[in-house]
């Protein structure tokens, strides 16, 4: 099989692919892993809920913090034509719609991924193995506290949480009563990270991806340490690509050390490919609403300095799409388009110099875009289909024709939410009612007015309010 495929019709064969192993095969489940050293927690990838590792199998065997009993018997489960549980995110995708392309089929198509095809189908599912994706939060330190987010992945929610308790929504919403370790402080030794570094001599030069999440990782001297090691030992693995999550909103030293390093490492080619990645998925204030921390024209400005100062690497903007995102997404768009027509050359590492990535929100349950109402999913069409016009196009640059716009892909993750709406009464009733009691306290704690800042929202708002009444 190919080292990686491009374009819906070369992942329609992945697919096929994968689905004569068995309709759960993944390869993610072997070749990627997320790990949040900071409470002692790994999943495959990003979709499914983390679960912990037990500190007496990381203790002779490091690889563990990958190679979990409970990860094999899920690896398993895949090699026998069985769907996990845990991996939903992807089977709502293609119960939605059977021609749908879920993150199962994208990410198995990945370099990093396929090569691997024919090995991995012949396994049993019991064997250690050196994930070449492999993505690390080294702690939950962060400057913000995104709607979205949790304890475990900002400092500033766990603050908040320990003084105020969770919110009192339905489920109690980052009630911490059910997780097994809080994240362990930054500041503290921290035994997971301590089996990462014992780990990372025999990982790097395996590694193909790496990627450091957080928190904030920038905040982080993990990170650092990380880009000194590449520093320090330029032949070891020049072909790994490296990517660093940021909310760009770090202090000024922070930022300029960031930037210094990598662009040293870029120039000098001692990385493959470098992506860096940022999140938002809304405009202005509605952006910093739902991100409370976010200044956005500094993020705006920070991504055109990154791509100006630093010509081969790219950036990915990882759009959480959530209800409140749909009504300024259009804006989002023309923005990254904009940055598509600047940045463009051919210097870069890939034949693009910005990604708009976008994911639907899953939990918590109440911001799922699925909440709303008819009138505002039918401009899901609409993004849809303005993201399209925005297609892949001969645009003249100083580099000579350049071609910019969206690709497949990225419009494919647009469109395959207009599959996924949802007439389940029940489940739409207890949605609303939620998305009220946390908006009402959302507010109350963090000084914030729902209704000022998505006035176009205000009818949701008290039809919403309605059912609580």
């Amino acid at each position: 099989m190919a080292k990686g495929v491009s374009g819906l019709k070369s992942f329609e064969k992945v697919k096929d692919e994968l689905n004569k192993v068995g309709k759960g095969f993944c390869l993610a489940k072997w070749n990627q892993v997320s790990i949040l050293l900071q409470t002692g927690q790994t999943h495959s990838c990003h979709h499914p809920m983390p679960h912990y590792i037990p500190l007496e199998e990381i203790k002779d065997n490091p690889s563990a913090l990958h190679n979990t009993k409970f990860k094999k018997l899920q690896r398993k489960t895949m090699l026998k034509g069985g769907r996990p549980k845990e991996c939903d995110y992807c089977w709502n995708v293609e119960d939605s719609n059977e021609e749908s392309f879920s993150d199962r089929v994208l990410k198995s198509g990945e370099s990093w991924a396929l090569p691997h095809f024919d090995k991995i189908k012949e396994l049993k599912g019991n064997e250690d193995i050196f994930p070449p994706y492999v993505e690390i939060s080294f702690s939950n330190q962060c400057n913000m506290s995104c709607a979205y987010c949790d304890v475990k992945s900002s400092s500033n929610w766990q603050h908040e949480i320990g003084k105020l308790g969770p919110y009192p929504t339905s489920g109690y919403y980052n009630n911490t009563d059910h997780l097994e370790n809080l994240p362990i402080p930054h500041r503290e030794e921290n035994p997971y990270v301590e089996a990462f570094w014992k780990w990372w001599p025999d990982l790097f030069p395996n590694l193909h991806t790496f990627r450091i999440t957080g928190g904030e990782p920038l905040l982080h001297k993990d990170t650092f340490k990380v880009l000194d090691y590449i520093i320090e030992n330029p032949k070891v693995n020049p072909k790994i690509e490296l990517g660093i999550n940021s909310n760009l909103s770090v202090p000024n030293d922070r930022w300029e050390e960031f930037i210094d390093k990598v662009k040293y490492i870029t120039d000098n080619d001692l990385v493959w490919n470098f992506v860096l990645f940022t999140s938002i998925e809304a405009e202005g204030k509605q952006a910093e609403y739902i991100r409370d921390g976010l200044d956005s024209k500094l993020l705006w400005s920070r991504i055109d300095e990154f791509l100006t100062k630093c010509e081969k690497p790219e950036v990915t903007i990882m759009a959480a799409f959530n209800a409140l995102s749909i009504s300024s997404y259009h804006k989002v768009i023309q923005k990254v388009y904009r940055l598509k027509k600047i940045y463009g050359s051919t210097k870069r590492y890939r034949d693009y110099s910005i990604i708009l990535d976008t994911s639907y929100i899953r939990h918590p349950e109440f911001l799922d875009f699925r909440i709303l109402d008819t009138d505002w999913l039918e401009r899901i069409g609409e993004l849809s289909r303005f993201m399209e016009d925005l297609g892949m196009q001969k645009y003249e640059h100083v580099d000579g024709y350049y071609e910019v716009g969206f690709f497949d892909f990225e419009q494919e993750k647009i469109r395959r939410m207009t599959d996924m709406f949802t007439n389940n009464k029940d489940w739409l009733t207890k949605q609303r009612k939620d998305f009220v009691l946390f908006i009402d306290e959302y507010d109350k704690r963090r000084g914030k007015n729902f209704i000022e800042t998505f006035p176009e929202m205000e009818d949701f708002y008290w039809t919403c309010r309605g059912n609580n009444e």
